[in-house]
């Protein structure tokens, strides 16, 4: 794809999150329908989440009919695996903040070719953050250009992530500094492209729609996304779960790995 392209499909996805937004509202505080999925029965879901999925698949594969299409919310066939470009969405990234009343959920949509993401957009309602970025174009939050941490050692550095490891003895003993925990991992990857916190980590287990269109964010905004081995995410494949991740700017990304690869896994 070229960047016009790309500018097309950053300026479709800007348009659907945001109205994408608007329909999550309506269903804010209002006490949605909720059950719960997963092998455990412990992932919650909305009717706020299938309404939300139900108006970016008609908005955005009518806008690109030749894009494959993958979704938290809706049954993946694979057919995907045949289109040359994707959507990955998370309708409500952080349903459990949504439903409590918290301001960190987000919609986060992504547009990826050949594994990679080209144009993305992270859109937080309540907080009114468009964190938006496209391949070669930088990353952007309400119109102003965002850049990573210029931190270059990790006695002092923010960390966001899960309770399990911000609060870790091991962690803190490292030199990390907890932030608050924020149960969207689209928005913990955003500030960290956003510069507001130096290191974003997660264990094992997201998915394709939790890190794709957040990926583009931290690389555009100089930094990268990586497993512990440094290897890059390809997102599309058959399966789509991925194993732990750092987020951190490129002179961290190897020192935040060694000390935290043991505690994360």
């Amino acid at each position: 794809m070229d960047e016009a392209g790309r500018d097309a499909d950053l300026r479709l996805l800007e348009l659907a999150a945001r109205q994408a937004g608007d329909i999550a509202l309506g269903f804010f505080g209002q006490d949605p329908e909720t059950w719960y999925k997963g092998k455990a029965g412990m992932s919650p879901v909305s009717e706020a989440d299938l309404a939300v999925d139900r108006f970016l698949a008609d908005y955005l594969r009518s806008a690109r009919p030749d894009y494959g299409w993958l979704s938290e919310e809706t049954a993946d066939d694979r057919s995907r695996l045949n289109h040359e470009r994707v959507f990955i969405v998370d309708p409500i990234d952080g349903t459990r903040a949504f439903l409590a009343g918290g301001d960190e959920w987000t919609v986060a949509i992504a547009v990826v070719e050949a594994g990679r993401p080209v144009a993305a957009s992270v859109f937080c309602p309540r907080r009114d953050e468009m964190f938006l970025a496209r391949t070669g174009g930088g990353a952007w939050l309400n119109g102003a250009r965002l850049a990573v941490s210029d931190r270059t050692g990790l006695s002092g550095a923010t960390l966001t992530g899960p309770h399990s490891i911000v609060a870790n003895q091991d962690v803190v003993a490292a030199g990390f500094v907890g932030t608050e925990i924020l149960r969207s991992l689209a928005y913990r990857l955003a500030i960290v492209a956003a510069g507001r916190v130096d290191v974003g980590a997660a264990r094992g287990g997201p998915s394709d729609w939790d890190l794709a269109a957040a990926d583009l964010l931290v690389q555009e905004a100089g930094g990268v996304l990586t497993d512990l081995s440094g290897r890059n995410l390809i997102y599309n494949r058959a399966k789509t779960g991925h194993p732990a991740l750092i987020a951190a700017p490129v002179a961290l990304i190897g020192p935040v790995r060694d000390a935290l690869d043991d505690l994360i896994r």
